[in-house]
């Protein structure tokens, strides 16, 4: 099967179940006349909305706002000491948020709105919480496209959005994945079809003479080199967690997964990649290719879908097909490591 770019694939209902509070939280079309204002009202009192954006949902909360960033870390069940990254409008509000530097001017002139965040300095009183930086000097910013760009706009307030997921899960690329994972945590979630890109954003630090990649992405190590003139390079081994997603086990299904698999044991899911179909693939459960033209970019934006289709108590065990490294192979294998990564 070729998972494609279809509508959600349940219905979604108002849910008044779930651990934290059974909340109801009602599913409103983005395109609906009032889901800005709805969505503004919402989190302007500090609840929080599943929205969408060109990467993934994210789960929004106001980011100056310490309850609010509270319950997000409540909702997804979220370690404390992992960042949260602050979504922000325009230039006029990263500006009273962080320390801008030549880089990062140049970095943001070129990739926002976009799946590009920014690890910058703090700026001197920024009303951004302590919690959603996770207690560091830092601040990691995205300006996002789209409808969460004019919600913030009108909120005038950054947004504290991680991924619209329990912490360490698949990250949620529909609303309908969105509802089944928080439903009855949040209370609003805006359902705009499935996520134009589907991967999350790509994390880099300037420093000095060179960028640090701290999360691989849609923003690649070329186009960030060319934008720069500067060396792209990994972190230090002993740097600690800088910014979202650099938890070892993270974006994990139930079962364990099996990587760079060139054959299928009898009761496997399989995910597979290209055209060259995998040996023994007959034996495979259930298979999905994330492209069957081998097309990188269609694999980026199917892989949280078909992690999410293998995400179920019953499957035990997935396989995942070989994938190239270069371009944006590094961040869809980067993504596939932490989910096969032990967990605990």
């Amino acid at each position: 099967m070729t998972l494609g770019r279809a509508a959600p694939d349940v219905a979604l209902m108002p849910s008044g179940h779930g651990g934290l509070g059974s909340i109801e939280t009602v599913c409103l079309s983005a395109e609906s006349e009032d889901a800005v204002g709805r969505a503004v009202a919402c989190l302007r009192g500090g609840g929080l909305v599943g929205l969408p954006t060109e990467t993934v949902y994210g789960l929004a909360g106001d980011a100056t706002n310490g309850e609010a960033v509270a319950r997000i870390f409540e909702a997804k069940g979220r370690p404390g000491f992992n960042p949260l990254i602050c979504h922000v409008s325009d230039l006029d509000m990263t500006a009273r948020l962080a320390v801008m530097d030549d880089v990062a001017r140049v970095l943001a002139a070129r990739f926002w709105p976009g799946p590009l965040t920014i690890v910058l300095p703090q700026a001197e009183g920024t009303p951004v919480h302590p919690l959603t930086t996770g207690g560091l000097a830092t601040i990691a910013l995205r300006q996002p496209k789209g409808i969460a760009g004019d919600i913030i706009g009108r909120l005038g307030r950054p947004l504290a959005a991680p991924s619209a997921n329990p912490s360490g899960r698949v990250s949620a690329t529909s609303a309908a994945q969105v509802m089944r994972g928080l439903g009855g945590r949040i209370e609003m979630i805006l359902d705009a079809g499935p996520s134009e890109l589907g991967l999350e954003s790509t994390i880099v630090k300037p420093e000095r003479d060179r960028l640090v990649l701290l999360r691989a992405g849609l923003v690649g190590r070329d186009a960030l080199r060319e934008a720069t003139g500067l060396a792209v390079v990994a972190p230090d081994a002993d740097s600690g967690i800088q910014a979202p997603g650099q938890l070892r086990s993270h974006y994990a299904p139930h079962g364990t997964v099996r990587l760079d698999a060139t054959h299928v044991e009898p009761g496997e899911y399989l995910i597979a990649f290209g055209a060259t179909p995998t040996a023994s693939a007959a034996a495979a459960a259930e298979c999905v290719n994330l492209s069957p033209s081998g097309d990188l970019r269609e694999a980026a934006a199917n892989l949280f879908a078909a992690l999410a289709r293998f995400d179920r108590p019953e499957i035990g065990r997935i396989a995942v097909a070989p994938i190239p490294q270069d371009g944006l192979g590094e961040a869809i294998n980067d993504r596939l490591r932490r989910a096969a990564a032990p967990r605990g």
